[in-house]
């Protein structure tokens, strides 16, 4: 299974669109900032399942702060990751919350900055930002029927060309 995994569009959308279109993934994972950009995948790509949460920018949000949701055989905890503290470079609490969910892979964003490693057994991923900063990025994670993981960061612009 292949997810396409963004973060901080903060409204734009273009580049994210053109991903979709051109990876086809098997599913599409937005982390927040902003929550309404998601009605241009689902627009776009009604087939795709598409799973969001807010982020610390959405105003009046629909989707939950966190969602736990199933990759294959491997849970996967998302938060946009504001309530876990993650400015100050800790992921502690957010590999603990995944622990306790039981959860292999945690996904979040907030700090714009992608990560893509493992802590305490849980691939902790971070896709970067795909609206707004000089270098704009987004995460292909995918998930084997073993259970096995394989994560790519990946830059947005070379997508255009």
């Amino acid at each position: 299974m292949k997810a396409a995994v963004f973060s901080d569009t903060h409204g734009s959308t273009a580049l994210m669109v053109e991903t979709i279109r051109r990876v086809r993934p098997d599913a599409v994972i937005h982390l927040g900032d902003y929550e309404r950009d998601t009605q241009i995948i689902k627009s776009e790509f009604p087939e795709m399942p598409l799973y969001n949460v807010c982020g610390n920018c959405d105003m009046y949000p629909i989707a939950p702060n966190d969602d736990v949701v199933q990759l294959g055989p491997v849970r996967a905890l998302i938060t946009h990751g504001h309530r876990y503290n993650v400015d100050w470079g800790r992921l502690d609490s957010l590999v603990y919350a995944a622990q306790e969910r039981r959860c292999g892979i945690v996904m979040f964003g907030h700090t714009h900055r992608p990560e893509n490693t493992e802590i305490g057994g849980v691939h902790v991923v971070n896709p970067g930002t795909a609206g707004k900063g000089r270098e704009l990025t987004w995460a292909l994670v995918e998930v084997y029927d073993n259970g096995g993981v394989t994560v790519e960061i990946k830059d947005l612009q070379p997508m255009l060309k």
